[in-house]
């Protein structure tokens, strides 16, 4: 990817947690040839005037970094501290060495507070030569800038537990969402590209399903949607996106579009 590109989003994995195919399953998603079947863990890079900024780091972080060609990342941006959205952090020494500087950081407190103990050896009083270095930045409800971008935290929850989608511009990223607040909603509105999860056909404890995404996007009207965090039960690419409404799409890993 050229980091000089403007304005763009990359989906670097777009599958659940587990990814896709699963481990041991033989159904037809996941013996599927077709490559927009195959899903990482998700995960997305938006770049916005030459700055790449990197919107959660789950286990495949590393792998998709060299897929993509990523060699400078301005911020990580957290949605929540559950392992297939932090757990790729300690990949992200590569960074320092190249920008010679702590990673930016932005999330919750209560994802910091994760974050401190999973990677307790980060923040030692005596580090071990070459661990990461992470700069924490803490998220409130309030807009924030980074560089020349703005982000507009949404409050959303993931079954109890609260995360955080972003907004910037014209484009709104949601993921692991099953409910959102309706002041939070008020954030969303006018959103030109609106990207949410849709889990499976059935419903979900803590994520939305197809039926409740497309509920969401006729509620938003926004010009172009895209579903992620897919799972397998959802069924294999060519055939869902057949049934969707024509300003509406299946997300797939290394779908990149304009902003």
């Amino acid at each position: 990817m050229d980091p000089r590109a403007e304005n763009r989003l990359t989906f670097l994995g777009t599958g659940t947690s587990q990814g896709v195919p699963l481990i041991g399953c033989h159904c037809p998603v996941c013996r599927s040839d077709d490559p927009r079947d195959k899903r990482l863990r998700t995960s997305a890079l938006i770049t916005l005037h030459g700055d790449n900024f990197l919107i959660d780091a789950g286990p495949d972080f590393r792998q998709q970094m060299l897929t993509h060609h990523v060699e400078n990342l301005r911020a990580i941006l957290l949605t929540h501290e559950h392992v297939d959205h932090i757990f790729g952090l300690d990949d992200i020494r590569a960074f320092n060495w190249i920008q010679k500087r702590p990673a930016d950081i932005y999330a919750e407190r209560r994802v910091h507070t994760a974050i401190r103990r999973i990677f307790h050896y980060v923040f030692a009083r005596w580090r071990y030569p070459g661990i990461p270095q992470m700069e924490l930045h803490d998220v409130s409800d309030l807009p924030f800038r980074i560089g020349n971008a703005e982000f507009t935290p949404i409050r959303c929850f993931h079954h109890k537990l609260p995360v955080l989608g972003f907004r910037t511009g014209d484009l709104t990223y949601l993921t692991d969402v099953n409910a959102i607040p309706e002041k939070e909603m008020k954030k969303i509105r006018g959103t030109r590209m609106l990207v949410v999860n849709a889990l499976r056909h059935e419903k979900h404890i803590s994520h939305f399903n197809l039926e409740e995404a497309l509920r969401l996007i006729e509620e938003i009207s926004p010009r172009y949607s895209y579903l992620t965090h897919l799972s397998h039960s959802l069924g294999k690419h060519l055939d869902v996106e057949k049934t969707l409404p024509g300003n509406v799409f299946l997300a797939y890993d290394g779908l990149s579009v304009t902003l």
